[in-house]
Order: structure tokens, then C-alpha cells, then sequence
């Protein structure tokens, strides 16, 4: 049997690529192409997941329950966020929609450092590396990592408006 050491940034990205409308069906070959990972990294993290019970004995379907309740009360624990300086990049957590509709922003503001990026703020490291690069062609997953930055970074507001959202969005998946 094989022995879970934890799980891992790309861990997450993977299975919020499986919950998009266009993530849903895909080969690994291709959600490892569409998030620049390799197709090796997302076989381990689906053998990750389906230890962790995140994904079902075929690593196909996202236990979305699951999935959902580690999003919102552990994620923040196993991959917390230290802001940075101000930097370039793409906007993140409430600093981009769907969460910077709902809330008056002062003067933070969020990105994922990006040399290519157009926005300037404190700089949070992205779960993977790649996220910055491949959030321009997939709105869906972009949404989703921003969400779930919310819930790593935010505050009490933020944290319920972000929880309403992963659950609205969630909803649209299936459980």
C-alpha cells in the first residue's frame, strides 16, 4: 500500500481543474498540459488525493464534500500566506472577482507575482508556480484559485463571501 506524505500545492490546483466545466472529463495528459505540470506530478497528486479520500478509487470524480470542507477549514493551515512586497502581477483573493464585486476594497491589494502581470500589490506566492501564466485561458480555474486565496488570506467578511461562492460553485459540480 502506498503511504501518503501529505498533500501538496498542485494537489489542490489539480482538483479545482477537475470541478471546472472544461476540467471535468479530461485525460491526465491533459489537465498536465493545460496547468504546465507534468503528467507524472498529476498522476502522484491524484494517487494523493485518493489516499486522502478527495477523489474517488478512480481518480476521476472530485469527492466534492470533502474537497470543500478541507478548502474552507484547512487550507489555510497546511499552505498559509505570508504577503510580500509590492510587486507585478495578476490579481488574487479579494482583489479579483468573484470576490472584489462584494467588498469595498481599501488600499490592499493582492497579485501573484507575474513579470507579464498588470496589476501591482502585495505579492502572495500562488499555490503552484504556474498558476499566474495559465489563469488568462481558463476564467473558470481562475476564479476558483482566487476564491480559494480568499480563504487563505481573508479576513472573517472575506472568508464568508469566499465560502459562499466555493459553495455556489460547488453546487454547479455535483455531490
Amino acid at each position: 500500500m502506498k503511504k501518503h506524505n501529505g498533500m501538496r500545492p498542485q494537489d489542490v490546483v489539480i482538483l479545482l481543474k477537475k470541478t471546472t466545466k472544461s476540467g471535468r472529463n479530461l485525460l491526465n495528459k491533459d489537465i498536465a498540459s493545460s496547468l504546465k505540470i507534468s503528467a507524472s506530478e498529476v498522476s502522484e497528486a491524484l494517487e494523493r488525493c485518493r489516499i486522502a479520500k478527495l477523489v474517488d478509487r478512480n481518480k476521476q470524480k472530485v469527492n466534492i464534500m470533502a474537497l470543500e470542507e478541507f478548502l474552507i477549514y484547512g487550507l489555510k493551515y497546511v499552505f498559509p500566506v505570508q504577503p510580500d512586497s509590492v510587486v507585478r502581477g495578476v490579481s488574487t483573493a479579494f482583489s479579483a472577482s468573484p470576490i472584489k464585486e462584494e467588498i469595498s476594497q481599501g488600499k490592499e491589494k493582492y497579485v501573484w507575482p507575474y513579470n507579464k502581470g498588470t496589476e501591482r500589490g502585495q505579492g502572495i506566492e500562488p499555490l503552484y508556480k504556474s498558476v499566474p501564466e495559465i489563469v488568462n485561458s481558463d476564467t473558470e480555474l481562475y476564479e476558483l484559485l482566487v476564491i480559494v486565496d480568499t480563504l487563505r488570506i481573508g479576513k472573517i467578511r472575506e472568508i464568508e463571501i469566499a465560502t459562499a461562492e466555493l459553495k455556489k460553485r460547488f453546487q454547479e459540480y455535483g455531490r
